[in-house]
């Protein structure tokens, strides 16, 4: 299992847990315990690599460091905790071996999980997790991007099981590639305010290295209000050997802005959704409220006017929204639309399909800001008839999806872009207007019409079916005279 996830054991690991604790821990759970195998089993085989040289390499931690190993103490490696996977202490011995973790390596110092002494799990349940990790998990040969997708795994299966509100649930990987792909951040400042576990920095970096670029040439900034999902993100960006900036601490956005001085080359988030409650009265007046006062009871138009006050002078920013933000008319949230579009910092919205979410059903788009725009046209795009259903309740944009939505993106950008009936079109100021300042992509790309038939045509289909049907009644009069025929000839 070095290099191909076997997704059947990591969610059979999961099941162990069930009825054992609440669904909403279960990731706590299990991706600590994964994190912990990852980094004892990758320090072993680094450590048995450097004792072949019998010179005491294997003892000078800087070999280990500059290979982005952990240094991982006797008491935290994963064979000394497993020897204790049937005592009644075998929470404290986790809690103790991540303490040790912490110690030994700055970067992952408060952010590492320390809560199974005190955890209500079932002390027998843990020990079978730790010893069905022992037999069926070894990650001592896996490189690069293992734990990643074991984390990635983890956290959209557990978003299909675990209830959410608003926009806090996981980002499909599809979605995020979409958005990366948009905005191409190939140097310079990436930020995300509502980080979540970190997605959105992964999929940066994995696109920076697939374009033969330097991941050194990104910075990454985040901010993420809850506390035990700001420690995964720490986590999923330690493990993967990048450097980032969360804030010395969780905090909110809006209220704690903990990194103030911040002007981002590219942002990209998906916000939590139709937030009612997160207006307080220190936000009166904020700086940050560049179009005007956002609304107090839906946080929408908060987010995008926070993300536009971030961005430097030529930076851009990709924004996951729900549908109705786009059309929203309450009096603050429309006069901000209304500036963005007048001020040409609105470069495109695209509405995506629906069952992009694994535990939700709610339709989104996303919108692209552009702060140094000058024009006041607006791309449109209607993706909402894409992407691949996996499953009854499940879609995922392909590839294909991709390009072809980044394409209309591009063209319209380079000037080249030829509208499309029912996909894409380059929308005026004056058609915008036209509209009370509607965002809403179906209202400005129309509908597909080249297969539709002429009337000639039209005429020529029915021609046809009326002879066919014609045809058929026709048979059906000879076979019905065929059958009387055979029923008389019985009766006789």
């Amino acid at each position: 299992m070095s290099q191909i996830i076997d997704e059947k054991i990591l969610w059979k690991a999961a099941e162990k847990l069930r009825d054992k604790c609440a669904p909403e821990d279960y990731k706590n759970v299990v991706l600590g315990l994964v994190f912990l195998k990852y980094v004892s089993d990758k320090y072993s085989a680094k450590y048995n690599e450097l004792a072949k040289f019998k010179d005491g390499r294997e003892e000078d931690d800087d070999y280990y460091i500059s290979d982005h190993v952990f240094i991982v103490p006797k008491n935290a490696l994963w064979n000394n905790v497993s020897s204790h996977s049937k005592q009644e202490d075998l929470g404290q011995i986790i809690d103790n071996a991540f303490i040790s973790l912490e110690k030994s390596n700055e970067q992952l110092k408060g952010i590492l999980p320390k809560t199974y002494s005190k955890s209500e799990l079932d002390k027998a349940a843990l020990g079978e997790l730790v010893d069905f990790f022992s037999n069926e998990l070894n990650m001592e040969d896996a490189e690069g991007d293992f734990f990643g997708q074991v984390y990635e795994y983890y956290i959209g299966a557990f978003a299909k099981h675990v209830p959410t509100k608003g926009g806090e649930f996981f980002t499909p990987k599809s979605v995020v590639e979409l958005m990366v792909d948009i905005l191409e951040p190939y140097k310079g400042r990436v930020y995300d305010p509502c980080c979540g576990s970190g997605g959105m920095f992964v999929q940066c970096s994995k696109f920076v290295k697939e374009h033969q670029g330097n991941v050194d040439d990104i910075s990454i900034f985040g901010q993420e209000s809850n506390p035990g999902t700001w420690k995964m993100a720490k986590m999923n960006l330690a493990i993967r050997g990048l450097e980032g900036n969360l804030g010395e601490k969780n905090g909110d956005s809006f209220t704690e802005d903990l990194h103030k001085t911040l002007r981002a080359d590219y942002i990209i988030a998906n916000p939590p959704y139709n937030t009612a409650d997160y207006w307080k009265p220190s936000l009166e007046g904020d700086p940050r409220w560049v179009f005007g006062k956002p609304n107090e009871t839906n946080a929408n138009y908060a987010w995008l006017s926070l993300m536009y006050s971030k961005l430097a002078p030529k930076g851009k920013a990709a924004i996951l929204m729900p549908n109705g933000a786009t059309t929203i008319n309450n009096k603050d949230d429309y006069k901000i639309r209304k500036a963005m579009i007048e001020q040409g910092k609105v470069e495109a919205i695209m509405a995506l399909p629906n069952k992009l979410f694994s535990n939700v059903s709610i339709s989104i788009q996303c919108w692209v800001l552009n702060k140094a725009k000058t024009n006041t046209d607006v791309l449109f795009v209607n993706a909402d008839e894409m992407g691949k259903l996996i499953s009854r309740k499940i879609r995922v944009l392909e590839e294909e999806d991709i390009s072809k939505i980044v394409k209309a993106y591009k063209d319209f950008c380079n000037g080249n872009l030829v509208d499309k009936p029912g996909f894409c079109k380059r929308a005026t100021l004056e058609e915008i207007r036209e509209k009370d300042y509607s965002l809403n992509p179906g209202r400005y790309v129309g509908t597909d019409e080249s297969n539709k038939l002429s009337p000639e045509e039209i005429k020529e289909e029915l021609r046809k079916t009326s002879a066919e049907l014609f045809e058929l009644m026709k048979e059906g009069k000879e076979l019905e005279d065929k059958v009387k025929e055979i029923l008389e000839e019985e009766m006789r």
